[in-house]
């Protein structure tokens, strides 16, 4: 059962005092659909980058991912060099782990070779729900899988084409960020809006 945060509403997370960001974040973001590509791939970089970490520690480092990697632009990190991607391992407002680091210009390549092929990465990634968000009934955080078959599947893609840091936990998480997958649990404020 969720308890209620100071403002009286229910949430999944971030009802914590000191949780204001990660609060804005499941209200205003968490399982909605996205549909719009340079955000689809800023979310990717970002639950990769969360790995191994909370996401509100990530959540809190954002806006330097957006300064640090044009606003997620993928042409402009995919051209990124090795000087660029040293300089911002010794960021310190980044999370400075080399191979997270060098995976999203990696990724970005990966990005843009998916959209041309399917004209989006919108329409290549909806097609693993069929274009449809799945809106999960789950009454407790312990009924919310950490992977299901349309992670594992996205997962082994992603991969085929060259990814990194996205296996199927990631996958799964990703899918709930950008609304492939609702899955604010039954006491939640946003599951009943």
């Amino acid at each position: 059962m969720l308890i209620a945060s100071s403002d009286g509403k229910k949430r999944c997370f971030g009802g914590g005092p000191k949780q204001a960001l990660y609060a804005a974040y499941h209200d205003e973001e968490w399982g909605k659909p996205l549909h719009e590509d340079q955000r689809l791939f800023e979310m990717l970089i970002l639950e990769g980058t969360q790995a191994g970490l909370t996401w509100e520690s990530v959540l809190k480092k954002r806006s330097a991912y957006h300064q640090a990697f044009y606003q997620f632009n993928p042409v402009k990190i995919a051209r990124m060099s090795e000087q660029e991607l040293e300089k911002q391992r010794n960021n310190p407002q980044l999370i400075r782990n080399k191979l997270k680091i060098y995976s999203i210009r990696k990724n970005a390549r990966v990005f843009l070779e998916i959209q041309k092929e399917f004209k989006s990465f919108d329409h290549y990634l909806w097609r693993f729900v069929q274009g449809q968000p799945r809106k999960n009934h789950w009454q407790t955080p312990n009924e919310v899988p950490s992977a299901t078959p349309e992670s594992l599947a996205l997962a082994k893609d992603l991969r085929s084409r060259g990814m990194n840091f996205v296996g199927p936990t990631i996958c799964y998480a990703y899918m709930q960020a950008v609304g492939l997958v609702n899955d604010h649990l039954q006491d939640c404020w946003c599951y009943k809006a």
